[in-house]
């Protein structure tokens, strides 16, 4: 399989695609290593043991490009699952991990050794198993993820954990002081659309501050887990039962973590049906939850912002990744007046979208993760259709491509702004173009979803853009093109689209417990 598309569309838009979130040219061992079969046996992690499942029961690893079975992942049981949590509860009890700042410190530093050195093995894990285009493994699948490491393993150092204030004059006088401390134990629930940036952003800041984890992966990814656990166990001094690392194909296994209440808190990343359940499960309990949720992102042009220049890079972003990122920007909203200018532009730049096999380095959109979501997406594009919006480009399955989980690029005009497609997060290679009539009637139109994770600006004007994107009510704003991810930039959403943040200090208080105590003096 080869990049489609290529050819119809202008090498500025080709080489702005390319470039999109830190894409890259794939180097030749890269190159080297997607075109070669996976290799190892993955075992869960548990108590410091990476070992088979008590069962010994396997599930497949599926490449999303070719469709056949690339290996077996030792498959988690409800047995495993307790043993990963009692080893946890008796790490975070039983030993220093959540007191030694300096030895927290250097375990993530050697575990951020490690990972540098099989970054590339990361890579080509997101290839195989995610269906990840080759050029973008250096972002999210690698380089970010890694990069949030070293910074947190700083601020397990270097953070303030103890606050003192002024003390209070009453009685005999009373000394006051404000500590932080760890929640415990934590459940870290991850997708596959990012896996290893996802685990690092809940891993990360939960052992900097000095909790233990048990990590579930996604099963549809779960080689990127299950290389960290190798790494965690052969170049860390991590203590035995400080991170467990479980991947299961049994959601019933997997509801455990929320349910337990040796589990002090679930770090979730996934949808917000799967989040409604979190949260149903925690009060159960009444334990800590933090939710990054779906999303509904959108673009917003103004009337004063070079169209021409930005609505095919715009349009083009929702295919990166396959779609299959819940802060992509999946409604563009043009001002009526050029909304037919919008149309041929974003028209044009899906024709010429390199899709096509992940390990072609021209190819900016692989193939979904699954079967499953293949038709996740399918069901949402006949809906588009069936609610009366005009099919643009793509809506079906490539017919060149006689294998893989391919959705072509598709774009849809005249989409009502209380359809299903507008409303509902796709996750998939799907725009909806909407016109809007004044700079008001856009700032709803954003804020008129049940979500709030992100959200886009641009505007000639960049005091107009920021006062914009002020009022649209998401977590995170671009402004002109603005990245808003950064190590030390807080994650979060507004609305249905989650509860907490990630990254910055902002995450890593997310795992800490905030304790008050005054002494008489």
């Amino acid at each position: 399989m080869t990049a489609t598309g290529s050819a119809q569309t202008s090498s500025e838009l080709q080489t702005a695609l390319g470039a999109m979130w830190g894409s890259r040219d794939p180097d030749v061992r890269l190159q080297e290593l997607v075109n070669q079969a996976p290799s190892g046996s993955p075992l869960l992690l548990i108590d410091g043991e990476r070992r088979e499942a008590h069962s010994g029961a396997r599930f497949d690893n599926v490449d999303p490009t070719t469709e056949r079975v690339m290996g077996s992942t030792a498959d988690a049981g409800p047995e495993d699952v307790e043993e990963a949590i009692a080893a946890a509860r008796r790490a975070f009890d039983e030993t220093t991990w959540a007191t030694d700042h300096a030895f927290r410190r250097r375990c993530l530093e050697q575990l951020h050794a490690g990972l540098v050195r099989v970054a590339d093995d990361l890579r080509a894990t997101a290839v195989w198993e995610v269906g990840a285009a080759v050029r973008t493994t250096h972002a999210f699948h690698s380089d970010f993820a890694l990069d949030l490491l070293p910074w947190f393993a700083e601020l397990a150092e270097s953070y303030d954990y103890d606050l003192t204030l002024p003390d209070q004059p009453w009685a005999a006088g009373t000394r006051r002081l404000i500590a932080r401390e760890p929640v415990g134990v934590v459940a870290a629930i991850t997708p596959w659309n990012f896996p290893l940036y996802t685990a690092m952003t809940k891993i990360a800041p939960a052992l900097a501050s000095g909790n233990t984890v048990i990590l579930k992966p996604a099963p549809q990814t779960p080689w990127h887990a299950t290389l960290l656990a190798r790494v965690v166990a052969e170049e860390t001094d991590i203590p035995a039962g400080v991170l467990n690392i479980v991947p299961t194909s049994d959601n019933a296994v997997a509801e455990i973590l929320t349910t337990d209440r040796r589990v002090d808190m679930v770090h979730f990343t996934g949808s917000t049906a799967v989040g409604r359940k979190i949260i149903t499960n925690s009060a159960e309990r009444i334990g800590r939850v933090a939710l990054e949720l779906g999303g509904k992102s959108a673009n917003i042009l103004l009337d004063d912002a070079p169209i021409a220049d930005i609505v095919p890079v715009a349009a083009g972003m929702v295919c990166w990744s396959a779609g299959q990122g819940c802060v992509l920007p999946t409604r563009l909203l043009v001002p009526q007046d050029r909304y037919d200018e919008a149309v041929q532009l974003a028209t044009a730049a899906y024709h010429g979208i390199a899709y096509g096999d992940p390990r072609d380095p021209l190819v900016i959109q692989g193939p979904q993760v699954s079967a499953v979501q293949r038709e996740r997406v399918l069901s949402f594009i006949e809906k588009g259709e069936a609610e009366g919006a005009t099919l643009l480009a793509g809506g079906g399955i490539p017919a060149h491509l006689d294998t893989g989980y391919f959705v072509e690029p598709t774009l849809f005009g005249d989409v009502d702004r209380n359809a299903t497609i507008a409303q509902q997060e796709i996750f998939g290679p799907v725009l909806c173009l909407m016109p809007y009539r004044d700079e008001a009637d856009a700032i709803a139109l954003a804020n008129g979803t049940a979500y709030g994770l992100a959200g886009s600006v641009f505007s000639a004007d960049q005091d107009r853009a920021v006062s914009v994107a002020r009022r649209v009510r998401s977590g995170m704003m671009s402004v002109n093109g603005g990245f808003f991810y950064a190590r030390d930039l807080p994650v979060g959403g507004y609305k249905q689209s989650g509860l907490g943040h990630e990254c910055g200090v902002q995450g890593f208080e997310e795992f800490l417990e905030t304790k008050a105590i005054a002494i008489g003096v």
